[in-house]
């Protein structure tokens, strides 16, 4: 059976374990959650105005939000899945989406109480599952996989300012995008804990 040889201490190596901590994967994690203060400080220079600064703030989101599927892909398909890769990937995914939303309430553009119940419900589910995960796997669900693409989508609706070139009914659109999300949101969030609690009921019995 044919192997990929070690590059660069193993970063591209597939088959071998454990594999590297600076693997291509755990890197791309760690420059997403670099770039997203680039994200948040272009955005703020827009001012309100925009311009070109809230177009090129939106690319970069969407950039960094895209790159979450890639770095996914190649870690399982190059066998590069690690420790840190656990722990570093949906964190970087939670601090790219959390800004996007706390932006869109710092803009005005969106209320604080849906940026407020969004976030304790990401980051909440996020540090059970780490804590957690030695004792009880909670597999993701469809929900919760809905509820990231759907997030994905209005917030990159969001940040675009389509209204600006094609009219009021923009907002319509990502009122509507933003609505799904929020739902999914909710309900994924309580499927979490459903699916959580009868997990912990079938460990106990087990034991």
């Amino acid at each position: 059976m044919s192997m990929l040889r070690p590059w660069r201490g193993r970063v591209w190596a597939r088959g071998e374990s454990p594999a590297s901590v600076a693997s291509v994967p755990n890197l791309i994690s760690v420059a997403r959650i670099l770039l997203t203060p680039v994200f948040i400080v272009v955005l703020l220079a827009d001012d309100g105005r925009l311009g070109l600064e809230r177009v090129t703030a939106a690319v970069l989101f969407i950039m960094l939000i895209a790159t979450d599927f890639v770095d996914g892909q190649i870690a399982r398909g190059r066998n590069l899945v690690t420790d840190f890769g656990k722990l570093i990937d949906p964190i970087a995914d939670k601090f790219i989406t959390g800004s996007g939303f706390v932006m869109l309430g710092v803009l005005g553009e969106l209320p604080w109480f849906v940026v407020v119940v969004i976030l304790l419900r990401e980051w909440g589910i996020t540090v059970h599952r780490l804590v957690v995960s030695d004792r009880v796997v909670i597999p993701a669900s469809f929900s919760g996989k809905a509820k990231t693409f759907a997030q994905a989508i209005a917030l990159s609706m969001s940040l675009v300012p389509l209204w600006v070139w094609l009219g009021d009914w923009v907002h319509w659109a990502n009122t509507v995008a933003m609505s799904v999300a929020f739902l999914l949101t909710l309900w994924s969030g309580l499927e979490y804990v459903w699916h959580w609690v009868r997990a912990g009921r079938a460990e106990r019995n087990r034991g």
